[in-house]
């Protein structure tokens, strides 16, 4: 018996229609020509407003097709395939970024400062202008995502981004590096959307945090490879600085790394070419519970209105933001706060190399303790984003209160100021899982973005010259950013609580109550969150 139903008159078989042999949008034409034949008494697919549904709708011909349940051994094999279709290639892109990241920081203390003569808060604009480049290009950046292949544009970018990163080591002066900088962080600007698309795309809700999760962690990797990297570039005697090496290495890794990433990438579910036709119906029929289907390529006006309307919209900008003030200020000047410790140039590298690794300790941690939980069916996604917060409060608090002359307790609250990462891979997973319909989640990922690029410029302005190395100002602008995200999120998680009872008390008012909804039909019409009644958030 197969796993799939099929509608006993439907007038043909989908196995003709082969996801590798055209476009989505091809699939999509000859699927909606398809069911126009299916007869009155199959299900019909419920699609939105727009017209047209996900992309998934060309492996099935109706949602009758939906209806057997998948073989949990097959699927289990099927998920572990995927991962390593999918996790290895975010993975070590994301530790590149990451390592991006201190990149400014180590060339700071390798002497950029001295020979580009950077004066006053020229520095703190070469860490800025990054993210007004990433800012700049995020909402067009999200609309290609949207329009080209996932994998193909993601992997061209980050062939970019490397090359611009390259090109840093030949600026001369603060205006030159300044230009390359924005044309890098235009380059990232899909990073970290293109994940968040690919993610939603292949897996379920519930499994999306601790995929976030494992690729998330290669920023601590990053951050302790860097360190690494940083102290062997600093041992490099050649004829150049070391700066320059540090930007020429990491750049010509990246560039290499987009290139395989162009290459072997999946672009969705539905045209994998490792995946056979029963296993892409197996991944996508995976997803019809969560209501939020894998993609369409059709851009759809009214869902941005929606978007605009919504006020999920608002509150995860300004977790974009407040997230990332932090970020922005210990990401590039987390070195010098540790050189201000007494630590030589060298062993401030090395330094590094524990606080990547609490950061990758600590996400692993969280999703996976998130994971655990939600098994037994408790929506606990907002508290544990709480509770790894809590550490960063701590420390915050603990560089601005002990004394200058205790290394090792300064040193540990540094080091406490890492598990923020954990709490934001959460806010990533909560934006994917409550956001439905393609264009909606696209537009939704690049405003959470515009928050990001804000946080990230506006961080690094808190850490005064004048203040170095305890940067008053900058420690008081974790400590505050940190309380503002926890009232933020306290109150997302009560919205979204109401509004899922609220769902639940008009469904039960309707005839087959709640155990009579029709999941099947509402799966992958590409309709929003708000659009479908059949939708529940996760928080």
């Amino acid at each position: 018996m197969g796993l799939f139903k099929r509608g006993s008159s439907a007038p043909a078989n989908t196995d003709n229609i082969s996801p590798n042999s055209s476009s989505p949008e091809r699939q999509l034409d000859k699927v909606d020509a398809i069911h126009q034949e299916t007869t009155e008494h199959e299900s019909k697919w419920q699609i939105s407003k727009a017209g047209t549904g996900d992309a998934a709708m060309a492996l099935f011909t109706s949602p009758t097709e939906l209806h057997e349940p998948i073989d949990p051994l097959e699927e289990k094999k099927l998920v572990r395939k995927i991962d390593l279709m999918i996790l290895p290639y975010l993975a070590v892109c994301y530790a590149f970024f990451y390592i991006d990241k201190t990149t400014l920081s180590y060339a700071a203390i390798f002497g950029l400062r001295e020979d580009l003569n950077l004066k006053g808060t020229e520095y703190s604009w070469l860490s800025s202008i990054f993210y007004f480049g990433f800012l700049a290009w995020a909402l067009p950046t999200n609309l290609l995502l949207q329009r080209l292949p996932v994998g193909k544009y993601l992997g061209s970018q980050i062939f970019l981004w490397g090359f611009f990163l390259m090109l840093q080591a030949v600026a001369k002066n603060f205006a030159t590096l300044a230009a390359l900088r924005a044309l890098a962080g235009a380059a990232e600007a899909c990073s970290d959307p293109a994940f968040m698309l690919v993610t939603a795309m292949w897996y379920t809700r519930r499994q999306q945090p601790i995929r976030m999760g494992l690729w998330y962690t290669a920023n601590g990797l990053g951050i302790a490879l860097g360190g690494l990297l940083g102290f062997g570039i600093g041992n490099i005697k050649g004829s150049l600085p070391s700066w320059k090496y540090e930007f020429l290495i990491i750049g010509a890794l990246c560039c290499i790394w987009g290139i395989v990433m162009f290459i072997f990438l999946p672009d969705s579910p539905v045209t994998a070419k490792g995946l056979s036709t029963r296993e892409k119906r197996i991944a996508v029929e995976r997803l019809r519970g969560d209501q939020t289907g894998v993609e369409n390529k059709r851009f759809k006006a009214y869902q941005v209105w929606e978007a605009v309307g919504d006020y999920k919209l608002y509150v995860f900008f300004l977790l974009g933001v407040v997230c990332n003030v932090p970020n922005g200020g210990i990401s590039n000047f987390g070195t010098l706060i540790i050189q201000g410790f007494g630590f030589s140039t060298l062993v401030t590298t090395l330094m590094q190399v524990p606080y990547g690794v609490i950061i990758a300790l600590s996400i692993l941690l969280c999703v996976y303790l998130n994971d655990h939980v939600s098994r037994k069916g408790a929506q606990t996604r907002c508290y544990f984003v709480l509770a790894f917060l809590c550490p960063n409060i701590a420390g915050a608090f603990g560089l601005r209160f002990l004394a200058p002359d205790n290394q090792a307790g300064r040193l540990v609250c540094y080091y406490l100021t890492g598990p923020y990462n954990a709490a934001f891979c959460l806010i990533l997973s909560l934006t994917t899982a409550n956001t439905a319909g393609h264009t909606k989640k696209v537009i939704t990922n690049a405003v959470l973005f515009l928050g990001y690029c804000t946080g990230n410029i506006i961080g690094p302005f808190f850490y005064k010259t004048s203040q170095a190395p305890g940067y008053e100002l900058g420690i008081w602008s974790m400590i505050v950013s940190h309380l503002i995200e926890f009232v933020l999120v306290l109150t997302l998680r009560f919205l979204l609580k109401w509004e899922n009872a609220r769902r639940d008390r008009v469904q039960s008012l309707q005839e087959g109550g709640l155990e009579g909804r029709d999941l099947d039909s509402t799966a992958f019409g590409d309709l929003t969150d708000r659009e479908n009644g059949n939708f529940r958030y996760i928080y």
